[in-house]
């Protein structure tokens, strides 16, 4: 009977965990690298993001995705969470050779995206 209630309470809290956050229903692990406003790493337009929307609004921290995860479902304007950074929204998106990759931006601040490099980040959406 023990083993019966430790099951079921565990059964109960990772169906609570699942609840808990209904906003973001969806999460997977990609690669995150960085880019930055500049027109060598975008075009020439390097403040305005695939979604044809400024990418250097004060306060809204922002992401650019592969193709692959616009059609699971992050489409601009989507909000993302990247666990252990926080908040951001998809405003821009990645070249088609990319799979399951975001690019962090990082407005013109070239030595934090090289610091940054390529990281294995959970999102969640």
């Amino acid at each position: 009977m023990d083993t019966y209630r430790a099951l079921l309470g565990a059964f109960l809290f990772f169906i609570a965990l699942d609840l808990a956050d209904p906003v973001h229903a969806k999460s997977l692990i990609v690669t995150a690298t960085a880019y930055n406003s500049i027109a060598a790493q975008t075009d020439s337009t390097p403040h305005i993001g695939a979604c044809n929307k400024s990418i250097i609004s004060s306060g809204i921290r922002v992401i650019a995705v592969s193709p692959d995860l616009v059609s699971q479902g992050l489409g601009c304007g989507t909000k993302v969470k990247i666990h252990g950074l926080g908040e951001f929204v998809v405003l821009d998106k990645m070249g088609d050779k990319w799979k399951r990759r975001i690019d962090i931006h990082m407005g013109k601040k070239v030595g934090k995206a090289l610091a940054w490099g390529q990281r294995k980040v959970r999102i969640s959406w």
